[in-house]
């Protein structure tokens, strides 16, 4: 059953519904109509690293961590088994009449938006800071969720690029905010991974965000949606709003006057879908002769498309055979631990890692993520049956062949925790369990509580941001107290965004990024610190110095931001993660193709002691100086597994489109002059290469 053959099925059912139902399929939480044969749908499901929300599921790495593993091939592989298991329970629920919400097949995931600024609170539901990354992994996952569609094969599932467009904070202001935003960082920063997401992975959905962008609300904005989505891009998928942003439209950004008209406008400018029950003015909208029959008609359609591409009404679709065994299943568990090896990512280390157990009789596992199933899951998550904490890890690599000494620390964010009790009630055992040990594992950071979206957090303060790069005082107080006792001490953080952690580098033995692991973060962190697995992933965001100047968080130009326009010297740079052996590249050889790309090659060795995986990346950057350029940007990447000793010739092509500069009014041409591509380990900045010990392979050429 091809796409066209479903359209038209799509407007043969609508064309039998009253405008009343047209319109009532216009809600997330659309009812039944049983003369048709139409059951209740519920619109609202979210897979942003494993089906959320729905119960029990694999729990994959948030996606920053996803994105820090440099991966997209394995990141295709995660989807899959996160659409599998999504048919599985979408099968299973409906064999038993639940078709609440969570539980349909209309996903909202992935979160594309771009981590400008390291403050913003839900940064860790993206890919990072950078528009490649973003997009490589974006439209992977993309591809995963939905599975083949090329031959008009039905969708596994639908995914939804979100949140569209111009959105990253601050989380307090998002129903009101206007994000002002330059043409020449439109096309080159914030649109880029949803125009790749439409035309080259197919994406099925499209969610507007809150804010408004240059002046216009983003679910009823007639650029983004109407010119660019819908015209210039040739999206034919579904447009939904975010929950309740229609709603803001008249009351928060007083675009328009009264609920009727702000539907009336959202439908009218190609928002087909409301998350929110404002489109329950539609028909009142009609009657007052704001929106015509036709166009709530046509917003019908192109929800009930997808509904048929989904195979909901058909009897052939291979995808309701799926059974609920596969939810949580070996293999998938299997895929998770991969995931979070792959993650994590060592920003320091003076050698002590990995850490020999024979040599080891006493360890101190200490802090308030070290026992913490919250600091494996982040947010948009659902529930293992089995999940492995930091400290669950860490005891069962070590087994009985050491003793295990645990003490929580300190709260993760209060003071005081007992109100009977003094502040800092567990620094005292804390600094007794690490006087006791020959090393001690000290795991801090944040969890979903702490950072995430506006009203999901405990984090009142800030409404799920963050008011600094610094870890909570409570936690700051507890590593200066058990660094005070003199012990080789691992910092491990959990954690969804950039920290400072500069004060602790020269006196910590090492620090370890671990991010928001999934269910098997603490099996992972123990395979890397005794050494069975070599930390791989690199950095998808800039570390900034809590004292660096940063732009104000709501000036959305991309002066100063990320690694592409930061002028300054980060903590660690965006790319950067040291890793248990050392590689080296050699004879990096450049080819111009006739149709403009470049074909790379380039010849990378393990010359260390431990079988690694090497995250290989290429930048590019333009010396002349006729416009605000990036300082350099990423063109390419790929994951490599080297055994050591083991060389491997790496082939890589760098579109056209990649070497394309974006100038100030939007347009994008390639300006004449002289290029450089620098391949290698990480950034080819002066800080990196003298942490990692390791230098690019660099070429200049000229391009005219």
């Amino acid at each position: 059953m091809d796409v066209t053959n479903m359209k038209q099925q799509a407007e043969a059912l609508v064309a039998q519904m009253t405008l009343e139902e047209a319109a009532s399929q216009l809600l997330h939480q659309s009812p039944a109509i049983e003369r048709l044969g139409v059951q209740e749908y519920n619109w609202w499901s979210e897979a942003l690293h494993g089906v959320a929300r729905a119960g029990r599921a694999t729990v994959f790495p948030q996606a920053i961590g996803m994105a820090a593993a440099f991966d997209p091939a394995f990141l295709q592989t995660e989807a899959e088994a996160i659409a599998t298991e999504a048919r599985a329970k979408y099968n299973a629920a409906v064999k038993y009449g639940d078709r609440d919400i969570y539980k349909g097949l209309t996903y909202w995931s992935p979160n594309i938006n771009i981590f400008r600024d390291p403050r913003w609170g839900r940064g860790h539901e993206t890919y990072g800071e950078d528009p490649y990354l973003t997009t490589t992994l974006g439209n992977a996952f993309i591809r995963g969720l939905q599975g083949d569609t090329t031959s008009g094969n039905y969708m596994k599932i639908a995914a939804c690029a979100k949140h569209f467009a111009v959105h990253s904070g601050p989380e307090k202001l998002r129903h009101e905010f206007d994000a002002q935003a330059t043409e020449k960082d439109l096309q080159e920063t914030y649109l880029p991974a949803f125009e790749s997401a439409v035309k080259d992975a197919g994406v099925e959905s499209v969610m507007g965000a809150y804010n408004r962008t240059n002046g216009e609300p983003c679910c009823a904005h007639e650029r983004l949606l109407v010119q660019i989505l819908r015209g210039e891009w040739g999206f034919d998928g579904h447009v939904v709003s975010d929950c309740w942003a229609i709603k803001d439209i008249h009351k928060n950004h007083h675009y328009t006057n009264t609920p009727e008209e702000s539907a009336a406008i959202a439908v009218k400018r190609g928002c087909d879908l409301n998350c929110g029950c404002t489109f329950e003015a539609l028909l009142d909208a009609h009657r007052q002769g704001l929106i015509s029959e036709e166009e709530i008609r046509k917003a019908a359609v192109h929800v009930f498309t997808t509904r048929f591409k989904l195979g909901e009404f058909a009897k052939d679709c291979p995808y309701d055979e799926i059974s609920y065994d596969v939810v949580g299943s070996k293999e998938h568990r299997a895929l998770a631990l991969q995931a979070a090896r792959e993650s994590m990512v060592l920003l320091s280390n003076d050698g002590s890692l990995p850490l020999k157990l024979e040599q080891l009789h006493t360890i101190a596992v200490i802090g308030p993520n070290a026992y913490s199933q919250k600091a494996l899951y982040g947010n948009y998550n659902g529930f293992s049956d089995h999940w492995i904490t930091n400290l669950d890890g860490i005891r069962e690599a070590v087994g009985d062949r050491a003793r295990i000494l645990y003490s929580q620390g300190s709260d993760i964010v209060k003071d005081k925790e007992d109100p009977l009790a003094k502040c800092g009630k567990y620094y005292s055992e804390a600094k007794i369990c690490a006087d006791l040990a020959d090393v001690v594992i000290l795991c801090v950071g944040l969890d979903g509580d702490l950072e995430g979206e506006e009203g999901d957090t405990g984090n009142a303060f800030a409404s799920g941001d963050k008011i600094d790069l610094l870890l909570p005082k409570t936690q700051r107080q507890l590593i200066e107290e058990v660094l005070g006792i003199g012990k080789p001490t691992v910092i491990v953080v959990n954690a969804g965004s950039a920290l400072d952690l500069s004060a602790y580098e020269d006196r910590a033995a090492a620090i370890l990024q671990a991010w928001y692991p999934g269910e098997c973060g603490g099996e992972a962190l123990a395979e890397i610190l005794f050494g069975k697995v070599s930390p791989s992933g690199k950095l998808p965001l800039t570390f900034y110095h809590n004292t660096d100047p940063l732009p104000e968080f709501t000036d959305y130009h991309m002066k100063g931001r990320t690694y592409k326009f930061f002028e300054g010297t980060p903590w660690r740079a965006f790319g950067f993660g040291l890793s248990y052996t050392t590689f080296a590249y050699r004879d990096l050889q450049v080819k111009e193709r006739e149709d403009g790309a470049l074909d790379l090659s380039v010849t990378v060795q393990n010359t260390g002691a431990y079988d690694a995986d090497e995250v290989t990346q290429v930048y590019l950057s333009y010396d002349g100086e006729a416009f605000e350029k990036p300082i350099r940007k990423l063109v390419g990447f790929v994951r490599t597994s080297l055994a050591k000793g083991e060389e491997q010739q790496l082939q890589l092509r760098i579109a056209k489109r990649e070497l394309l500069s974006v100038l100030e009014d939007g347009s994008k041409t390639i300006l004449p002059g002289t290029y450089r591509l620098s391949v290698g380990s990480s950034q080819p900045d002066e800080k990196s290469m003298a942490l990692m010990h390791s230098v690019p392979q660099e070429q200049t050429f000229s391009l005219s």
